[in-house]
C-alpha cells in the first residue's frame, strides 16, 4: 500500500494536473485529521462515505480514495470491507487550534496571549490585559511578605482547606454585600485564579456539544477556554449598555444555551457597563429558561460609579459571581472566588479536589493581609486616578493619528477604537510586532470575527509615545 502512495504523486489521476491532484489529495487528508485532533471524529467513528466526502469538498472521488488509503497505510484509520473508513488508535491528544475555525495567529486568542505574556521587558505591550507591575500594589505585597515570613510553619506549609481561608471569604461576603451580593461565607469558595473559577464552572455546568452565550466581542480567553471543554460558542452583539437584548432572546430561542459568560461591571474588551435596565431584561429573559449566568467581575476594584450587578438582582439564584485580585494586587499571586448557591458550592468544592487538591493556603494569606491593609484604599484611589488621567491622554493620541474610541468608558483599563475606514486590525498588529509593540486585533475578541476594523488599548500600558509613533508609522503603510 506505502508503494501506490507514490504513484499518484508521479501520475495523473483522471487526467488532473499532478501538483493540483497531490494538493487536493493533501487537502481532504488535513481534513480528516483536523477533525480527529479536535475529537470531532473519536476513535471507531466512521467516516463520511468516499462519495459524501467528494461532495463536501467539491473533489474527485479517487481523490478521496487515495486519500483515505493514505491515512490507512498511516494507521490513523482503517478500512472495512463492505462498511467503510474507521478512525483507527486512541483518542488524539487535544489541539486547541484545531477546533472552531482556523484563524490568522495575529487574531488567535492563545496566540495574542503568548505574545503578551512571552516578549521580555523592552517590548511595549498595549494590547496586554494587565497593569504594568509598577502600578501594583508593590509596597502592601512586601508588608505581607514580611509579615508571613513570621508566621507559624503550618501557615507557609500546609494545604488550604476545601472552600478556602474562613477569614478572606468574611471579608470577600463584606465586599460583595457593598455591591448588592449577598453571600455568606458558606456560599464562597477560593480558586487559584478567575480562570480557574470559569473552567470548574464549565466542568461543573457543561456536557460537549451544549451552547454557551459570549457577549461579541467579549474577553478573548473565554473562547480559548470554551474550546477545551468542546462546546458551542454562540456570539451576541455587544452595545455600550450591554448585550442587544433583542439578539439575546433570539439566542435564547434558537440555541437553548447552558451558560451566558460575561463581565456586568467594566466589560473586557469595550470598557462600555451594564444598565439596569438592560440588567433587568437580561434576567427575566433568563428566568423563561434553563440558562446558568457567570458574572466575572475581575475588574469590580477600578470603577468609580459601581455598576449594577446581575448576582445583586437575581440573588444567586441563576447567576454565579467570580473575581480575582490579579490585576489590582499582584498577577504573580493567583487567587480567585466563586460565590454562588450553597448546594452548588458543595459540588464544586468536589471538582476543586479532584482537580487542584487542597489550593494554596499562602496565596489567600497574603491577600487577606493586603486587602486589609490600609494601604490598598489609598493604593486603588492612587490607581483610579492615574488611570483616569492616562484615559484622557491615550484617548487624544489615538485621535491624533485618525483612530476614534467606540465609547468613553466611565473607569478602568480599555479603549475599544475603531481604525480609519479600510484598515485591518490584523495587518496593523502584524506590522507593529516587528517594531516591538504587542497590539490585540478586535477579531481575537469577535466570535463572529465582525470586528476586523478594531483594537482593544490598554491605557495603562500606553504611557510610551513609542506605542503610537509605531502605530501611526504601520497605518501609513497599510493607507498606502
Amino acid at each position: 500500500m506505502q508503494k501506490n502512495c507514490y504513484v499518484y504523486e508521479t501520475n495523473t489521476v483522471e487526467g488532473e494536473d499532478v501538483n493540483r491532484q497531490g494538493t487536493r489529495i493533501n487537502a481532504v487528508m488535513a481534513e480528516i485529521q483536523s477533525r480527529i485532533a479536535a475529537r470531532t471524529y473519536l476513535p471507531g467513528a466512521r467516516l463520511p462515505s468516499v462519495r459524501a466526502q467528494a461532495r463536501a469538498m467539491q473533489v474527485s472521488v479517487s481523490t478521496v480514495v487515495e486519500a483515505y488509503e493514505r491515512l490507512a497505510a498511516g494507521g490513523i484509520i482503517a478500512s472495512r470491507p463492505g462498511s467503510g473508513f474507521y478512525v483507527e488508535g486512541p483518542v488524539a491528544p487535544l489541539t486547541l487550534t484545531q477546533i472552531g475555525l482556523r484563524l490568522d495567529r495575529e487574531i488567535d486568542p492563545l496566540w495574542v496571549s503568548r505574545q503578551s505574556l512571552e516578549t521580555d521587558a523592552s517590548t511595549l505591550k498595549p494590547g496586554c490585559g494587565w497593569l504594568p507591575a509598577a502600578w501594583l500594589y508593590e509596597a502592601g505585597m512586601r508588608r505581607a511578605l514580611r509579615t508571613l515570613a513570621r508566621a507559624d510553619t503550618f501557615e507557609l506549609a500546609e494545604y488550604a482547606t476545601p472552600l478556602g481561608h474562613p477569614t478572606l471569604r468574611q471579608l470577600l461576603s463584606r465586599r460583595l454585600a457593598n455591591t448588592g451580593i449577598e453571600a455568606g461565607p458558606e456560599q464562597i469558595m477560593l480558586t487559584d485564579s478567575g480562570t480557574q473559577a470559569i473552567d470548574l464552572i464549565c466542568r461543573f455546568l457543561l456536557e460537549p456539544g451544549d451552547v454557551v452565550l459570549v457577549d461579541d466581542p467579549c474577553y478573548f480567553n473565554f473562547h480559548a477556554l470554551l474550546k477545551a471543554h468542546r462546546v458551542q460558542v454562540v456570539g451576541v452583539p455587544y452595545t455600550s449598555r450591554g448585550p442587544d437584548v433583542e439578539q439575546f432572546a433570539a439566542a435564547l430561542r434558537e440555541h437553548s444555551p447552558r451558560l451566558y459568560i460575561t463581565n456586568s461591571g467594566i466589560h473586557n474588551p469595550t470598557g462600555a457597563t451594564l444598565s439596569p435596565v438592560i440588567a433587568h431584561r437580561l434576567l427575566k429573559l433568563a428566568d423563561q429558561s434553563d440558562l446558568v449566568i457567570v458574572e466575572d467581575d475581575i475588574f469590580a476594584d477600578f470603577e468609580t460609579h459601581p455598576a449594577p450587578r446581575l448576582a445583586a438582582f437575581d440573588g444567586l439564584s441563576r447567576v454565579i459571581h467570580i473575581g480575582s485580585f490579579s490585576k489590582t494586587i499582584s498577577a504573580s499571586l493567583r487567587c480567585g472566588y466563586i460565590a454562588t448557591r450553597t448546594h452548588w458550592i458543595e459540588n464544586l468544592v468536589d471538582l476543586k479536589i479532584a482537580t487542584s487538591f487542597g489550593g494554596g493556603r499562602l496565596a489567600a494569606e497574603m491577600m487577606l493581609i493586603a486587602l486589609t491593609d490600609s494601604g490598598y484604599r489609598k493604593h486603588m484611589e492612587t490607581l483610579r486616578r492615574r488611570l483616569a488621567e492616562q484615559m484622557v491622554r491615550t484617548i487624544a493620541h489615538l485621535k491624533a493619528i485618525g483612530i476614534e474610541p467606540w465609547t468613553v468608558p466611565q473607569a478602568g483599563l480599555f479603549l475599544w477604537c475603531r481604525l480609519p475606514e479600510g484598515m485591518d486590525a490584523a495587518v496593523i498588529a502584524r506590522s507593529c510586532l516587528k517594531d516591538g509593540v504587542v497590539l490585540a486585533p478586535g477579531n481575537a475578541f469577535s466570535q463572529s470575527l465582525s470586528a476586523r476594523d478594531f483594537l482593544r488599548f490598554n491605557v495603562a500600558q500606553s504611557t510610551d509615545d513609542r506605542v503610537f509613533s509605531v502605530l501611526k508609522r504601520a497605518l501609513s503603510e497599510q493607507g498606502a
